[in-house]
């Protein structure tokens, strides 16, 4: 712990001078502050990070969701896999059994995983549910399917991301493209669909086709809940199109409404961060609340790579009016 509370201080200081030297409290969209120092194994897509007693675990999509390591948020070394095997559930949605879009939290005593099996371009899908004692990779046990769409469905079950609400009640946002971002509650006492509320709740969209929006998380600050989506097209190398975009509410289920008022069931959005410069289609994100404050975990392509996949670590902030930005 005395190592892991040494190399948080080099974490802030290499985040704080990327604030200070990159990004305004305010950017405009061609001053968003460069993502964060990171090195090592850092090719991460749909990125979701835990803090252990011990060290950092970055988890994401692919390969039984891939895991790195790290000791301060800036060194990442690959780790092997969360799950161990691929659940056989997985291949009716995934032929090849890949599993995408990892989100992982602690609660009551566990750490608790969904994540998403399907193939590209299909609303054939399901989302799963692992738990494990420690957060380690390799220590996750599958519980099976959580949730799932099918073709004649309108919305896709993919991209999950747990809420435990100011009342402690649980929540799972997910969603891509079809009709957006939808919304189930779940039972505590199981990680799965709540015998007291089987509503399919409506939190966002883009009316125009492609209807391009997807990766929700949702954390709560200032006594409202903040529902962050990318919008755009992901995994296109320097042609992605991803950016970062939020609105808030009052109640988890909302109405999400953004900075401007327009609710986000009508395509409203206030955007926090964008392609700019070599930084190109930033998204795919989730929030970290880490002991130095909120992060912003975020995947992006990088324009002087040829377009590869980077983790991006920024931090969070919130103006006066309680809205977060990047800095």
């Amino acid at each position: 712990m005395i190592r892991l509370r040494r190399r948080l201080v080099h974490a802030a200081v290499a985040l704080g001078t990327v604030c200070a030297t990159l990004g305004a409290a305010h950017p405009a969209v061609a001053d968003y502050p460069g993502p964060g120092y990171v090195t090592g194994d850092v090719a991460a897509h749909d990125p979701s990070m835990i803090r252990t007693p011990d060290e950092y675990v970055l988890y994401s999509t692919h390969n039984r969701v891939e895991a790195r390591t790290s000791p301060d948020r800036i060194d990442f070394t690959r780790a092997g896999s969360a799950l161990n095997t691929v659940p056989g559930w997985v291949y009716q949605y995934n032929s090849a059994g890949d599993v995408w879009a990892p989100d992982v939290s602690y609660h009551g005593g566990r750490y608790w995983m969904y994540y998403s099996a399907s193939s590209f371009g299909s609303n054939h899908s399901a989302i799963g549910l692992a738990t494990s004692r420690t957060g380690r990779p390799g220590s996750w046990v599958d519980r099976g399917v959580v949730h799932s769409s099918d073709t004649g469905d309108d919305y896709n079950a993919i991209d999950p991301a747990l809420l435990v609400d100011s009342q402690g009640k649980w929540w799972l946002s997910f969603g891509s493209f079809w009709s957006g971002i939808r919304m189930i509650r779940l039972d505590p006492s199981t990680g799965k669909l709540s015998p007291q509320d089987d509503t399919l709740y409506h939190l966002a969209t883009r009316p125009a086709a492609p209807h391009a929006v997807e990766s929700p998380h949702i954390v709560e600050h200032g006594g409202y809940y903040y529902l962050f989506v990318s919008f755009g097209l992901c995994c296109r190398g320097t042609d992605s199109t991803y950016r970062v975009m939020v609105g808030r509410s009052r109640s988890p289920t909302g109405p999400y409404v953004d900075r401007s008022g327009t609710r986000m069931l009508a395509g409203g959005g206030t955007e926090i961060l964008a392609t700019h410069g070599t930084i190109i289609g930033p998204g795919g994100q989730s929030v970290l609340g880490d002991s130095d404050g909120d992060l912003l975990v975020y995947h992006y392509y990088d324009g002087n790579a040829g377009g590869a996949p980077r983790l991006g670590l920024n931090r969070l902030g919130w103006d006066e009016q309680g809205w977060p930005y990047v800095s």
